[in-house]
Order: structure tokens, then sequence, then C-alpha cells
């Protein structure tokens, strides 16, 4: 018996494959469309996708229409090609704007491009589109069943873009150890940083940072420029104090206090 189960179970997918490849190349519209939905129904999805690519067209305009071009559109984002089922369900909705599987395209729809965001070290343009879809779908549907999915991916993408404004801004105050006038943009992405995202789990770590770069720019700043900068980065330790009075940066900020405190008593001798 177990030496003939394989056998059979061989047999059976040979069996099904010539099946497959005969409706693949018939002309049988109607042949094809009850195998492309026994495949989808059984999750098949690779072999239902190719006989929804063929009979797609042919059901534009027909009541049958709308059921496959919504199987067409998932095939797609089953077997992992996002870019073409994200496309597939944008022309759904458009399509049909008042199917009762509108809820679910659109979700999918959002799901696909959330699928295409890149690491956050990459161009963000398919995150910025993915959160577009997300929150069309929040708005439209926040009673839906996938709401509560939407709302994490929404907001795992808003902390990868945050966390890419941050890493720039890092990497301004980086390079502006070795060219100074850089520091000046450092500080204007930190402070753009910090208006935009008051809620961001970075925050603190945008607060500090606008102290260092701060800081490092009036320590190297012209004689007639240095105070005022002076007072400038003691402005932004107040802040991230106020903020955070127990921020994890203490020890840092501490010792970038007492050196700006330390410069700013030599001009009030120097003026005395």
């Amino acid at each position: 018996m177990r030496s003939i189960l394989p056998l059979l179970f061989s047999a059976i997918f040979l069996v099904s494959c010539n099946e497959y490849q005969k409706v693949l190349k018939n002309t049988d519209i109607k042949a094809k469309y009850d195998m492309a939905e026994k495949f989808y129904n059984e999750g098949d999805y690779k072999r239902a996708k190719r006989l929804f690519e063929q009979i797609a067209p042919k059901y534009v305009g027909k009541p049958q229409g709308e059921r496959v071009m919504f199987f067409f559109a998932n095939t797609y984002f089953k077997t992992g090609d996002y870019y073409l089922s994200g496309y597939q369900f944008e022309r759904f909705i458009k399509s049909y704007p008042k199917s009762d599987k509108i809820q679910e395209a659109s979700y999918l729809g959002a799901k696909s491009y959330y699928e295409l965001s890149p690491k956050y070290s990459l161009d963000q343009t398919d995150t910025d589109k993915a959160l577009s879809k997300l929150q069309t779908f929040i708005n439209t549907y926040p009673e839906s069943e996938f709401f509560a999915d939407a709302n994490t991916m929404a907001q795992e993408l808003t902390t990868k873009k945050e966390k890419k404004e941050i890493e720039i801004a890092k990497q301004f105050d980086k390079l502006g150890e070795f060219n100074y006038p850089i520091l000046v943009s450092a500080i204007a992405a930190l402070d753009n940083f910090i208006a935009d995202n008051p809620g961001s789990e970075y925050r603190e770590d945008a607060f500090y940072y606008r102290v260092k770069a701060s800081a490092n720019l009036a320590f190297n700043s012209t004689p007639q420029r240095m105070q005022e900068r002076l007072k400038e980065a003691m402005e932004a330790y107040n802040a991230l104090k106020k903020s955070y009075p127990e921020t994890k940066y203490d020890k840092e900020a501490t010792n970038l206090y007492e050196k700006i405190t330390k410069e700013l008593e030599g001009f009030q001798e120097n003026a005395k």
C-alpha cells in the first residue's frame, strides 16, 4: 500500500497537469473560467492566474466580469506579485465602485503597496503610496474588519519614514564634524522633524542631536556669532530637559551643557 500511494498521487497529478495544459490551449472561455475558479478555490493561485490572464479581457462588461477581475487581482497578491496586484485592485475599484468586494479590494490594494515598501534607507516612493492608500482605507472604512490591521501597517510605515528622516539628520550632524556649515542643515532638519512628528519614538533622539549640532556649531563659530549661537544651543538643551527630564542622553547632554555654560561665562567676564 505504501508503494502504491505515491504512484497513485503521481498519476493524479499528471492527469491534472495534462488537463490544465489542454484547457490552457483551448479556446473555450467557459472551460477556462471553470478551471480557473477550481484552482483558485483549491489555493493553486499560480495556475489560476494564468487562466484568469487569458479570460479577464473576455469578461469585461459581462455579469461575471466583477468576480473574474477580483479573483484575477487576488491571484497576483497571493503569488507575491504586489506591483500587479496593486494595479489590478485599483482597476477593480474604478470598474466596480459599488461592488460588495470594494472594501476588501481597497484593503488588499493598500496592502500590496505596503508589501512593496523597502527598508528605510532606500527610496520611499512605494511607502508614500502605501500610506496614502492605507489612510484612505482607514478614513473610508472605520468599521471594517481590516481596520486594525490597516492601522498597524500605517503606523509601521510611518515609523519607517521617521527613521529615515532622523537618520538623514544624524548624517548631517556627522558630516558637520568635518564641515561645520553643514550643521546648519542638521539643525534645520532636526527642527522640522520635531515639529512634524510630535508622537515619534525618535523624537528624543532629535532633541538631543539638535543640542549636539547647535553646540558644535557654536563652539566652531566666529567670535561675532559664537555668543548668539551658544544661547541657541542652551535653548536646545533646555528644550530637551523640559520634554525629557530623565533623558537617556543625560550624560552627553550634561557634558555639552557644562561646555556651553563655560563659554557663556567667558563672554560675561569679557563684558565686565
